[in-house]
């Protein structure tokens, strides 16, 4: 049955988890100013999100607990991929590259398949995703009666699809203002520094 209440609280939930800063958010911001593949990296991190609160709710949370092999694994490899996403922005911001346009035809097949692979990186080689969308979402919505967990459920999940279609289109309307060369290169470092910071805290965590 649903339960306005609960649903709202899911959804309270989940922006709260999602909304901060992170590598995540970034690089989705970063997508929206290139124009390139926004559709594509604002699907697929819904799309992640709604997989992976679902697998918080059937309790798959209690596994990852158990398992403090995989956490390491996510952690030193999400740890080595933002390290080098966080130099490859550095580098293109140091060398004043502009922001790239949108693609074409072949080249926009090819590219498209690389950028589905970054995003899917970076959503899932992050032992933070895993923690918060399954763990603690998971365990908090477990707690509650079963009848709710539909609506809590949905309450996280919608957040996910508000804030990722919200940041990423949105990033996409401002590139006008964004795209231009210095603040582009601003957004270039930002994201880089955002990548490098988080690289540090990961392998620290």
């Amino acid at each position: 049955m649903f339960s306005q209440p609960v649903f709202l609280q899911g959804l309270g939930m989940g922006a709260s988890l999602i909304m901060p800063i992170g590598a995540q958010n970034a690089h989705v911001i970063r997508t929206g100013v290139a124009g390139r593949h926004v559709v594509l990296t604002v699907a697929t991190c819904i799309l992640i999100d709604v997989a992976l609160i679902a697998l918080g709710m059937s309790g798959f949370g209690a596994l990852i607990e158990r398992s403090p092999a995989l956490l390491l694994a996510a952690r030193w490899g999400g740890a080595a991929f933002l390290l080098w996403y966080g130099v490859r922005c550095l580098s293109s911001c140091w060398r004043g590259a502009a922001a790239p346009g949108a693609a074409n035809g072949g080249q926009a097949a090819a590219t498209a398949s690389r950028a589905l692979g970054i995003v899917l990186a970076m959503s899932l080689l992050n032992p933070h995703v895993y923690l918060d969308t399954v763990v603690l979402l998971g365990a908090v919505g477990s707690s509650l009666a079963a009848g709710h967990r539909a609506s809590f459920a949905a309450g996280a999940m919608t957040a996910s699809l508000l804030w990722f279609s919200v940041l990423g289109l949105g990033a996409r309307r401002c590139a006008f203002v964004l795209a231009r060369p210095a603040v582009w290169r601003a957004v270039e470092a930002f994201t880089g520094a955002t990548m490098l910071v988080l690289a540090v805290l990961l392998l620290n965590s």
